[in-house]
């Protein structure tokens, strides 16, 4: 009999746990590590922080779920993984001993990069559902006092679906309230032109989003550098395709939500071997450790290399069907392991994702994930928001 250990419940660490349960044989223990006994469902939360959705229609209790699967819950949350002992050491004390360990933590948020960046200082966020709550308040509160607006994604962002979505979700908002004429918006981004994505561009990315942000008068700054975030400015810096400064902005803003870059967390940052120096998890084809032959890894942990050089550093984003093809995969390969067979599955890193812009959206396929692909498609449309509403 073995045991199994799911670091995450998150997307990746949820779906993770049930693969394997459905999976492997019932000798097998299986468990999971995660910060809390709630499961939030992430893509949701551009709608909760204007008020579409809030807490509870987001998130699930684990503590119910995961037992009637026979997953044991730790919601203690990690405070160090041992490669070499195979153990999770628990936050309050405590540890878990695994055979096998997947990783599945998500990212954590380096808001403290960037001097008053974050919701403890001068920017708000739709990273967490606490933060989107407060962001909905923040909301409420531009409504009732109109002012600019700055939305995007800061330098070394690997996430930028999100920021277009609630960018155009905000503007609905507004035209609801009859408030848009009087809330300039402007969208700040690492990325080197509108649409790249992190992913180079999707079809005709570039070409749509342009075309909506101009539609929805909403002004846009590229190859952006965040210096720094005040009260009721943001200071950037606008880099040109060589890397120099090509223009400062001191931009005025009585609403700021700007994605954040991402890096490992503190449980698993620093294991030589296991992650790069900003403590994401090295992983080979089979989404195994090459240092640890028991250590998987899925989602917005693993490492992934940029699609190339640009100005200002651009992340490559891990989204959710890339994350169940991981998962799946991952499933397979213990399996086979505990089978004393040899790892075979290989994740599909594919993107198809639906990008919500309030009454309409965007949507691609990605063939793969980074160029150069077999399928390399994307469309818009009033569809596109009907689908993402009925999901």
């Amino acid at each position: 009999m073995a045991h199994i250990v799911v670091l995450g419940a998150g997307l990746g660490g949820t779906i993770m746990a049930f693969e394997l349960r459905e999976k492997l044989s019932a000798d097998h223990r299986i468990s999971v590590v995660s910060n809390g006994d709630k499961f939030h469902f992430v893509p949701s939360n551009p709608w909760v922080g204007v008020g579409w959705r809030d807490k509870r229609s987001v998130e699930a209790d684990l503590s119910d779920i995961l037992p009637r699967r026979d997953i044991a819950l730790h919601p203690e949350g990690a405070k160090r993984l041992h490669p070499a002992d195979r153990r999770v050491d628990l936050n309050g004390g405590g540890s878990v001993n695994y055979d096998y360990l997947v990783i599945a933590t998500g990212p954590e948020l380096a808001f403290d990069e960037i001097e008053g960046f974050g919701p403890a200082a001068h920017t708000h966020s739709i990273c967490h559902v606490d933060d989107a709550m407060g962001t909905k308040a923040a909301v409420d509160a531009l409504i009732a006092k109109p002012g600019p607006a700055i939305i995007g994604a800061v330098q070394g962002a690997s996430c930028f679906g999100p920021a277009y979505e609630f960018a155009f979700i905000l503007d609905k908002a507004l035209r609801d309230a009859r408030m848009r004429d009087r809330v300039p918006m402007t969208f700040v981004t690492s990325e080197p032109y509108i649409g790249h994505l992190g992913l180079d561009g999707v079809g005709d990315t570039k070409g749509l989003l342009e075309s909506a942000l101009r539609e929805h008068h909403i002004k846009w700054i590229c190859n952006a550098k965040v210096d720094r975030f005040e009260a009721n400015r943001v200071e950037v810096s606008e880099l040109a395709d060589d890397g120099s400064l090509k223009k400062s902005h001191d931009l005025p803003q009585s609403f700021a939500m700007m994605l954040p870059a991402f890096r490992g967390v503190a449980a698993v940052a620093g294991i030589e071997g296991l992650t790069n120096p900003r403590g994401f998890i090295l992983v080979d084809k089979h989404q195994r450790s090459p240092a640890f032959s028991e250590i998987f890894a899925v989602g917005v942990c693993i490492a992934i290399p940029p699609t190339g050089a640009t100005p200002v550093p651009v992340g490559v984003p891990k989204t959710g069907f890339m994350i169940e093809s991981m998962v799946t995969a991952v499933a397979h390969n213990i399996d086979r392991l505990l089978r004393g067979q040899a790892p075979e599955a290989q994740a599909t890193w594919n993107a198809v994702c639906l990008a919500d812009f309030g009454d309409s959206g965007i949507a691609f396929v990605a063939q793969p994930q980074i160029p150069p692909r077999n399928v390399n498609w994307s469309s818009s449309g009033k569809w596109v928001h009907a689908a993402k509403h009925r999901v």
